[in-house]
């Protein structure tokens, strides 16, 4: 399930992947919520906009857009929040979230990180066979997002794997160094014991 997160519009999307770079949308939406409204209950409304889909779908994976750098404030917080509150409610489902900066996201389906929107777009359009362009941009960007995670899912499996393989061995290391501290430890109190009796002699 990708998500573009965002408090005027918030888009969803849940794509399949297949064998190789093969990957299918199953179905995108967005959620509108009116500027005007109370923000708690604007962050409600995507929450059980979200908690539907999740219910519903029954995703593997959430991946999330990471709000990475913007120049208007607000506007972060505003999706920071509402990638909050979708990351929660997969949460509670025991349903994994990934999070990917805009930049990965572009990468991976543009192989550009710095491409536009309408770049983007072009490039969900050809990936999945679309004959219309999805509308709002929100709509692509979600369905970017779950391209993205589809085809850097293994990498990161991969990387986490190594990362733990990584830190068993430093416990095990670690272990070494403290099982011949100790050792060394006991020779030297043995010695020590040793010469007070051959001196007591």
């Amino acid at each position: 399930m990708g998500v573009d997160p965002g408090l005027t519009r918030c888009g969803l999307s849940l794509i399949e992947g297949g064998s190789g770079r093969s990957v299918t949308a199953l179905d995108v939406d967005v959620v509108r919520t009116p500027a005007d409204m109370d923000l708690a209950q604007r962050l409600l409304r995507i929450s059980e906009a979200a908690e539907y889909w999740l219910d519903t779908h029954k995703p593997t994976v959430v991946a999330i857009e990471r709000v990475f750098a913007q120049h208007n404030v607000r506007t972060a917080m505003g999706t920071a929040q509402a990638g909050g509150v979708i990351a929660l409610a997969a949460a509670r489902r025991g349903i994994d979230v990934c999070f990917h900066t805009p930049s990965e996201v572009k990468a991976a389906v543009t192989g550009n990180g710095s491409a536009d929107k309408a770049q983007v777009t072009a490039m969900v359009m050809r990936i999945l066979g679309l004959q219309v362009a999805p509308t709002p941009a929100d709509a692509a960007d979600a369905l970017a997002l779950g391209i993205c995670h589809c085809w850097r899912a293994p990498m990161i499996a991969r990387m986490a794997q190594a990362e733990a393989m990584a830190a068993a061995q430093k416990r095990k290391y670690e272990l070494r160094l403290a099982e011949e501290r100790k050792a060394r430890a006991t020779a030297a109190k043995k010695l020590e014991r040793a010469k007070r009796e051959a001196g007591a002699r």
